[in-house]
């Protein structure tokens, strides 16, 4: 995976299709069965073949696809040894989600979690950059709801572009930058998607409220009133040098300044279940390069652990 703009880190070059396959079983290095393995188009599904304690549902970064969260974020083997379905969802592409998305997509997950009878009482979901948008603004609309029945216990993000007003401003630095034709490229891009959508925040703040997870210059949370009493787990490595050397970013153009931020207003409002977590020199691509901006930053170990004692 080629590293990427300060401003773009969330969007790369390309998609991996998932074609549609059978049900199938995995196996371990003895050649016993491990798992219950279903591939579809739109997500794949590892169950353990016995009690299923938890299921984790992951959602990847903005191109990302269930092969790639596997390879970025190698937790399958864990996950079963301690009796926790992961599902792998292909659903991407998105910065924000509006009503009649968040609506299919909740009955999606809602009609996976029924057909292959999953515990509804245990369910946590969790997503890198803009796959933790998804997230937040997901269980946010489930929580609470007559219409559905998948409340999430715990919910976490890995270094997500929660501020898009936030994200429209550091792509116009871009541009006035001239660092590299690529980040000029990609923050072009950024800025007519956002604009043509939303608008300008100078003008149409609202817009860019009604739309994000977290609006830091009115501190505005709203998209998250209904994760009050939810678990939350907000990862970010806030490696201030590695951005200014390889991408000249600025503090205020990093994810990290944002999630710290939204962690401290929700605290102040009372969301008492909410943890930052900065971590440190932990972020890798699985193909060795160093980027803070990774699903690795995330302990998997401790991330079971918060799993089965919530």
């Amino acid at each position: 995976m080629r590293r990427i703009s300060a401003i773009f880190w969330i969007i790369l070059v390309g998609c991996i299709s998932c074609e549609q396959q059978p049900q199938t079983k995995g196996t371990d290095a003895t050649g016993e069965t491990r798992y219950t393995v279903t591939v579809e188009e739109e997500y794949e599904l590892y169950k353990p073949q016995e009690e299923t304690k938890a299921v984790l549902i992951l959602f990847g970064g903005y191109p990302e696809v269930a092969a790639d969260i596997k390879r970025e974020f190698d937790i399958l083997d864990i996950a079963e040894e301690n009796h926790i379905a992961v599902l792998l969802s292909n659903f991407n592409r998105k910065l924000w989600l509006e009503a009649g998305e968040k609506d299919a997509l909740a009955m999606h997950v809602q009609s996976i979690i029924k057909e292959h009878q999953l515990p509804t009482d245990r369910i946590f979901i969790g997503g890198f950059s803009s796959g933790g948008v998804v997230s937040l603004l997901l269980s946010n609309f489930v929580v609470g709801s007559e219409l559905f029945s998948i409340d999430p216990k715990g919910v976490f993000i890995v270094d997500s572009p929660i501020d898009l007003a936030a994200l429209y401003a550091s792509s116009e630095k871009n541009v006035e930058r001239k660092f590299s034709a690529t980040a000029i490229q990609e923050s072009t891009f950024l800025l007519k998607m956002l604009g043509d959508a939303l608008g300008n925040p100078e003008k149409d703040i609202q817009n860019y409220e009604a739309h994000a997870v977290f609006t830091f210059r009115t501190g505005h949370t709203s998209n998250l009133q209904h994760l009050k009493n939810t678990s939350l787990r907000l990862y970010t490595e806030p490696d201030t040098l590695w951005w200014r050397e390889n991408r000249r970013a600025d503090h205020q153009q990093m994810n990290a300044f944002y999630i710290e931020k939204l962690a401290e207003r929700l605290q102040e409002q009372g969301f008492h279940r909410v943890e930052y977590i900065p971590t440190k020199n932990k972020g890798y691509r699985a193909n060795g390069d160093r980027h803070p901006h990774s699903w690795s930053i995330v302990d998997k170990k401790d991330l079971i652990r918060w799993i089965l004692r919530e």
